[in-house]
């Protein structure tokens, strides 16, 4: 039985100290980047726009549209959100219209001077409509 554990080691070190060829070798590194055509401002303004303004959208299409467009790394131009906001107007959401507010706020963030840039812009937009916004509703305070 010691003889048997003693040849099972031995055999065990020897393959252990053979040399043996790498089984698998490393490819390069290489990236996929996309090589399609870079959207412009204004292909990306129009897109947003075009996709809010179609005549069938429903509440959840307006949630979804809006949680993607808040998702970049951009606060939406003031066309957008008209366009968002009349999509609420069509659908008669309130809450949807005055949460895209919020958001459009919050997406500012430090920079101070883009919100009411954006509530002068809309400013005819929101009375047509009808909207509040949060601070004339007074909810814009924690």
């Amino acid at each position: 039985m010691f003889r048997a554990a003693v040849r099972l080691s031995v055999s065990g070190v020897r393959s252990l100290t053979r040399t043996q060829p790498p089984r698998c070798q490393a490819l390069l590194a290489s990236r996929c980047y996309s090589h399609g055509k870079q959207e412009t401002d204004e292909e990306f303004d129009a897109r947003w726009v075009t996709y809010f303004n179609k005549p069938e959208i429903d509440a959840w299409e307006l949630r979804k549209g809006m949680n993607t467009l808040i998702g970049y790394d951009l606060v939406p131009e003031p066309k957008i959100i008209e366009a968002a906001l009349r999509a609420c107007r069509r659908l008669n959401d309130l809450a949807s219209a005055i949460r895209i507010l919020e958001a459009v706020k919050d997406k500012a963030g430090p920079h101070k001077d883009i919100y009411p840039y954006l509530i002068q812009e809309l400013g005819p937009i929101l009375e047509e409509l009808g909207i509040s916004t949060p601070e004339e509703l007074g909810i814009d305070k924690v």
